[in-house]
């Protein structure tokens, strides 16, 4: 199985990649990245692209693929609405559209996120354009699964790279125990996204298409 991965260096991207490196089915990764990951593995091939809404010059690269992982995501803290859309959209839209353009049977899967908005009319700018992108994404021919996962727990030394959320992480480590007993529908981990994202390429387009963490769980168990 060849598999192509963007947002590899970021927290969620290291789980999902290392699932996939961890599996034996999983032939070959191609990880589409602007900077090295300085990580090394025979089946691991690194694509660096700097224009993610042109992804045409490395469209040979990501030919043939039977998954796509896109993990690729940015905070909407800081930044305007304008910004926030271009980079959760049309990077994803555009992400879309050239793996699939290659791969007419391949799978996709988009991380979202708990909240969001696929009425794309609440108040709340990033759960309307993250409603926005799953919408888009689901219409389109390819077999498509939105992963909703609400707080999620690095486990093997994942690393996000937004200063803020590494702060966050280290200062609330002891608060995961605690989710994961009174609230276990709400959590989940970097080890089950990656284990789900690879099993829900076995399902050939089957099961509920949106998954919020429970499912997640049952899947990447």
């Amino acid at each position: 199985m060849k598999v192509i991965v963007f947002g590899a260096s970021g927290m969620v991207g290291q789980g999902v990649l290392r699932a996939c490196l961890a599996d034996a089915a999983v032939t070959e990764v191609v990880a589409v990245v602007r900077r090295p990951l300085r990580r090394a593995d025979p089946r691991l091939r690194e694509v660096a692209h700097a224009d993610f809404t042109d992804l045409s010059p490395v469209a040979g690269e990501l030919a043939g693929a039977d998954a796509c992982f896109y993990c690729l995501g940015v905070s909407a803290a800081g930044r305007s609405e304008a910004e926030y859309e271009r980079v959760t959209y049309d990077y994803a839209l555009a992400a879309a559209r050239a793996v699939t353009a290659g791969s007419p049977e391949l799978t996709f899967t988009y991380v979202s996120g708990e909240g969001t908005d696929s009425s794309e009319r609440g108040r709340s700018a990033w759960a309307r354009i993250k409603g926005r992108t799953e919408n888009a994404l689901l219409s389109m021919d390819m077999r498509a699964y939105m992963f909703r996962p609400g707080w999620i727990q690095p486990v093997h030394g994942e690393t996000s790279r937004t200063r803020g959320y590494r702060v966050m992480y280290a200062a609330t480590s002891w608060l995961y125990p605690v989710l994961r007993r009174f609230a276990p529908r709400h959590v989940t981990t970097t080890e089950q996204l990656g284990r789900a994202m690879l099993a829900v390429v076995r399902l050939g387009g089957g099961g509920p298409h949106i998954l919020h963490s429970p499912e997640i769980n049952r899947l990447g168990s």
